[in-house]
């Protein structure tokens, strides 16, 4: 007869994670701002927090995609141009901007991707407009400081 080891039951937390979210993140909250760690659903919360950061990754990369492609319309279709394509270019700004001013360690990876999301957003408009690819340059015409800029405007 082989020796089994007891059978543990879940943490309570971690049931209340698949039941209810949003009160287990209160109750998570209330865990730990009564210093109650040892009652934590650590593998969740570790989880969430991981998730966290890849959440905020891509919300960088998203709203890069959709400041260059308007940046691109706006360029390439000056006879196009809307308040629309502003007021899109000027939210997705200032959706990066509260990011990296909440986050400044995602500035070195807004760097890192802007060529991805450069190639993304060339694609992107060349399906919108209908204009073939090599329209657009294949090296961004716009740099990360001119494209995150509120006040700046491609000719």
């Amino acid at each position: 007869m082989s020796a089994q080891l007891p059978k543990t039951s879940p943490h309570p937390n971690s049931v209340l994670y698949e039941q209810d979210y949003y009160q287990w993140i209160k109750n998570t909250a209330q865990l730990l701002q009564q210093d109650r760690l040892s009652e934590l659903d650590v593998a969740n919360l570790i989880e969430e927090i991981e998730d966290m950061g890849k959440s905020e990754r891509r919300a960088v990369e998203s709203n890069l995609d959709i400041v260059l492609m308007h940046l691109l319309k706006y360029k390439y279709q000056p006879l196009k141009r809307s308040n629309s394509w502003l007021s899109t270019i000027f939210e997705h700004r200032k959706r990066l901007q509260r990011i990296l001013k909440d986050s400044p360690s995602l500035k070195p990876y807004a760097r890192e991707i802007f060529n991805e999301c450069y190639q993304n957003a060339r694609k992107m408009t060349s399906l919108e407009t209908g204009l073939p690819i090599d329209t657009f340059p294949v090296e961004s015409p716009f740099e990360i400081e001119e494209t995150l800029d509120p006040d700046r405007l491609p000719n």
